[in-house]
């Protein structure tokens, strides 16, 4: 609860420093969402400060935590007014870019390991290849037979993060295709 609060027509309300340092924004922030409509505070003080009621404060806790989530404030905007704007085809659409722009930063990754080509790179960059991933599971004790059924089991439970978990390793689109074309053939077996 933010301390403090002012009684406003029988309403607790905020004041825009209150709102800021609760939500750790700056005081400008909340000035600027108010110029683009995405958070008007509900009240003005006698002084026309801007005075914020306990739904401005909930509001702002959805705008945060889509922030949070790396929503753009016109798309916020539209989730948290309705405007036929559904919220998990909107957040569906951000899961599709960020898993883009990691693809993409997993190819350049790469680039730049190659370009290095020095072991203590590798082990220094937290990238964990083919050939790690590989040693670790014979390590930990799994044999061919093993690696198969993980292989298997990966692609039965959640194929898009196996896809995406084998391209972050590494491993070349033409074998991936392979791979999960060969555990869902062979998914009856385990």
């Amino acid at each position: 609860m933010i301390n403090c609060p002012l009684l406003l027509s029988g309403r607790e309300m905020y004041t825009i420093g209150q709102v800021a340092k609760k939500f750790s924004v700056s005081r400008s922030t909340l000035i600027y969402y108010d110029s683009i409509g995405v958070l008007s505070p509900s009240g003005r003080s006698s002084s026309n400060y801007r005075l914020y009621s306990e739904s401005d404060i909930e509001r702002m806790g959805k705008i945060s935590l889509y922030r949070d989530a790396g929503l753009a404030l016109e798309s916020i905007s539209s989730i948290l007014d309705n405007q036929e704007n559904d919220v998990s085809v909107t957040l569906e659409q951000r899961l599709i870019t960020i898993n883009s722009e990691i693809q993409s930063l997993r190819n350049q990754q790469k680039v730049i390991l190659s370009i290095l080509e020095n072991t203590d790179s590798i082990r220094d960059s937290r990238v964990i290849t083919k050939d790690i991933w590989v040693s670790l599971l014979k390590s930990a004790g799994l044999d061919e037979e093993g690696m198969m059924k993980w292989h298997i089991e990966f692609e039965r439970m959640s194929p898009e993060a196996h896809q995406d978990f084998m391209e972050s390793i590494g491993i070349e689109n033409e074998e991936i295709n392979m791979i999960r074309k060969w555990s869902r053939e062979n998914r009856e077996k385990i």
